[in-house]
């Protein structure tokens, strides 16, 4: 990695409460002007993540460096770093303007500079006009843009957003994830985005670190973790995803065959396997359609149909197959697809390249 793009580095960082670790030894590079989201179950540990970088908790080993400087016991207030709560934090007692005004006052900014600045910011947000009113006559997608104001009044170096959108409905949570991600763009800032919601993670970040019991599991571009995670509780995470024990006959330089009920499955092997070892295969439900006719590179396999559940855009169906085992099928809802319903016999296939071994 370039040092010159290096924005932000965690080297060994750990932070420990009692016997529960949560931060274990965290080594990261975050690039200037990169979007990284820390996606992660409560309790993973990323949240503590980012409060060590903020400088609200101290590390207990491992050096924080941001543009070059160590930081990892500098005082907030010297860090310049901008940070968005989920309960946005805002001051019942200030109108709009005055609580995005608030940094710039601590920082002893020009009365005159600070009319500018705000008035800049409120654009940016989408907010103009509204810098009379107060926190309670806002909604709460106004208060959050509030609160996103307020952290990139004072140019800060760095943006670190703790879930800010977790108290918002799903449309409005959906639309400001575009507004975040267009104003992270325009500014040409460096975002470190907490989140648990795999789905707001994949549609803004750059990259996405997997926090599990205080470390990563892995640290990616969307599509990299998604389309090879690295491990089995990385594809669990992410999407949806069917998990097939099958027995593996053949191995080839890149590729390998396996025994799934009664048929022969090829699958694309990330690590060695020897014949008549039992393996784990994953495959997507979006990969998986109704057979119309074999075709090279092509896995095909018969089932029952054993449950069917509407999802509105898409249905879902779990097929059983001879062994027990099941596997989802997802299939948008269009004119003229194929209904199914529990019982019925079915042959379906998935490409080669979709069957990884987990």
């Amino acid at each position: 990695m370039n040092q010159t793009a290096i924005h932000l580095s965690f080297a060994n960082v750990s932070k420990h409460y009692a016997k529960i670790r949560a931060v274990d030894n965290v080594t990261v590079e975050i690039n200037r002007e990169e979007f990284l989201t820390l996606l992660g179950a409560s309790g993973s540990g990323k949240t503590t993540m980012l409060m060590a970088i903020a400088g609200f908790t101290m590390p207990d080993s491992g050096e924080i460096i941001l543009d070059g400087e160590n930081i990892t016991f500098t005082p907030p207030h010297r860090r310049n770093i901008g940070v968005v709560f989920q309960n946005y934090a805002l001051f019942p007692h200030m109108n709009v303007f005055e609580n995005i005004a608030y940094p710039l006052r601590v920082r002893k900014t020009l009365r005159k500079a600070i009319e500018g600045k705000v008035q800049d910011v409120l654009e940016l947000v989408r907010l103009g006009g509204l810098g009379d009113r107060y926190p309670d006559q806002l909604s709460g997608g106004q208060q959050q843009r509030v609160a996103l104001a307020r952290a990139l009044v004072f140019e800060p170096k760095l943006l670190l957003m703790d879930e800010p959108l977790g108290a918002l409905d799903k449309k409005l949570r959906e639309h400001m994830q575009l507004e975040i991600k267009r104003i992270q763009k325009s500014l040409k800032i460096t975002v470190i985005y907490v989140t648990h919601d795999q789905s707001e993670a994949l549609t803004m970040s750059d990259r996405i670190a997997i926090m599990n019991n205080g470390q990563f599991e892995q640290v990616g571009t969307p599509e990299e973790l998604y389309r090879r995670p690295a491990n089995r509780f990385v594809a669990d995470f992410i999407g949806e995803t069917c998990f097939l024990k099958a027995a593996v006959e053949h191995i080839e330089t890149d590729y390998g065959i396996a025994r799934l009920a009664d048929s022969a499955i090829k699958f694309l092997m990330v690590r060695p396997a020897v014949v008549g070892e039992e393996i784990e295969l994953m495959v997507r439900p979006e990969a998986v359609v109704v057979s119309q006719s074999i075709q090279e590179g092509q896995n095909v396999i018969k089932g029952v149909i054993s449950e069917v559940i509407y999802l509105g855009e898409c249905t879902m169906c779990h097929i059983r197959f001879s062994d027990g085992q099941v596997l989802s099928m997802k299939q948008q809802n269009l004119q003229g697809v194929q209904k199914f319903k529990p019982g019925d016999q079915i042959e379906v296939c998935w490409n080669v390249f979709d069957t990884r071994q987990i």
